[in-house]
């Protein structure tokens, strides 16, 4: 009797997992190393996930050496890492892995201080992360290959964005391939790691109760929001060639467009979930030039008031008083197959919002017929929302009795559930 194929064990460990590495992080002091990578490799380090052997070298064209470097880091950390997470030892042993080179990433002349710092080979996996801007991901690794600094060990991880448009993505893509095999690539988008962004697909393929009403004949509309209290900052230099669109849209908010959309794969693993991913982009309804008007909002923000404090312009803090980049973006899309046709999905973000939030709403359809036309109160359509930060958790919105004599009275109410709560854990 034949037997059904075993799908993979998509929890089980990399074997080469636990082996020490090089971990180069090119772009070393810049906003995505300095808020996002050392704070993670240092809750490695503290969950004891980093060998022993294993170095993590930063480089950028900052004067520094690897002490000042690793002033810089533990200041940072304080910023960055919770208080009751900063433990005296865990903080000393992760800066002795910091090794600092100062080197102008896209000049091949000034490249001798990463090469004395990586020095020869010593059999380690190299994983170079490329933290920096797009148009140097292509002169970076020509400069790896032609220091000897490659090998079939070797690994590259590219941030977003990659590229500004499709052009320029297919030209990174290719000057990256030229170097190192698509199976030593890594492209990440680091929303993807939340905790919460990753329960997307438990809370879907792991709940019978959903599948049934996860559908057009269900779902009035989708909103996926990230909504941010924060300007630009240090980033303006970045940001003006970004805007919002490039910066959250096309990636992070796609991203968790997908997971939302997407079909089950026959099983969680790395190709059957891209598949999947990849089935709902294409099914995307384009937008051409006449649908911007009316699918499409874009705004700035100007000069106002945060927490009761003034707070700058956009143009102001670019120093740009022209710049027509869009801080806020907004977009009505379609994705256009059997499950989802007529459905509005509704993309949007922006800085310096009223609140710091980034959710899921699932608004289902009200109920075809009103059973209690004369009761008191009111009835909301059911919501799903899917909170994935702050206070990470999820809710349903239903409508219940409330509870007392004088006949039926209707009341909107939530069940909800709070990760941090639950888990007894930060979320």
């Amino acid at each position: 009797m034949p037997t059904s194929k075993q799908a993979p064990d998509s929890s089980a460990a990399d074997p080469s997992a636990s082996d020490p590495c090089d971990f180069v992080v090119f772009g070393g002091t810049g906003d995505l190393a300095v808020r996002k990578l050392l704070p993670a490799l240092f809750q490695c380090e503290r969950a004891g996930r980093l060998p022993a052997e294993t170095r993590v070298v930063a480089v950028s064209r900052s004067g520094l050496d690897t002490a000042g470097y690793r002033d810089k880091v533990r200041g940072e950390l304080a910023r960055f890492v919770p208080a009751d997470a900063l433990d005296d030892e865990v903080l000393d042993r992760f800066l002795a892995r910091l090794e600092y080179a100062s080197a102008d990433i896209a000049d091949p002349e000034r490249w001798s201080n990463l090469t004395d710092v990586l020095g020869d080979d010593s059999g380690k996996t190299r994983v170079y992360y490329l933290a920096c801007a797009p148009e140097l991901f292509g002169p970076v690794c020509a400069n790896l290959a032609a220091h000897g600094l490659t090998d079939e060990r070797s690994r590259v991880v590219l941030e977003k964005p990659i590229g500004h448009d499709l052009a320029s993505a297919r030209e990174i893509n290719d000057a990256v391939g030229a170097v190192f095999a698509e199976s030593q690539i890594f492209r990440i988008d680091h929303y993807l790691g939340k905790e919460s962004v990753q329960n997307l697909l438990v809370t879907r393929f792991a709940n019978t109760v959903l599948e049934p009403v996860w559908n057009s004949a269900a779902v009035d509309h989708v909103q996926i929001t990230v909504s941010e209290t924060l300007g630009v900052g240090k980033r303006g230099g970045y940001y003006e060639s970004a805007g919002a669109l490039r910066d959250m849209i096309q990636n992070h908010l796609l991203q968790v467009l997908c997971l939302v959309a997407m079909e089950p794969p026959t099983y969680v693993g790395r190709e059957t979930v891209r598949d999947e991913k990849l089935k709902v982009l294409q099914a995307l309804a384009p937008l051409t030039a006449a649908d911007v008007d009316k699918c499409t909002v874009a705004g700035q923000y100007v000069e106002g008031l945060v927490d009761g404090a003034a707070a700058p312009a956009y143009t102001d803090d670019v120093e740009n008083p022209a710049s027509r980049t869009e801080t806020f973006a907004a977009i009505k899309a379609e994705v256009r197959n059997w499950r989802w046709a007529g459905v509005p999905f509704y993309l949007r973000t922006g800085k310096r919002m009223a609140e710091r939030t980034s959710e899921v709403v699932i608004a289902f359809k009200p109920v075809p017929h009103p059973m209690f036309p004369h009761a008191a109160g009111t009835s909301e359509p059911n919501k799903l929302v899917i909170r994935l930060q702050p206070d990470e958790g999820l809710r349903v919105h239903m409508t219940a009795k409330e509870p007392g004599p004088g006949g039926i009275r209707l009341r909107p109410v939530s069940l909800s559930l709070n990760y941090a709560d639950t888990f007894r854990a930060p979320a």
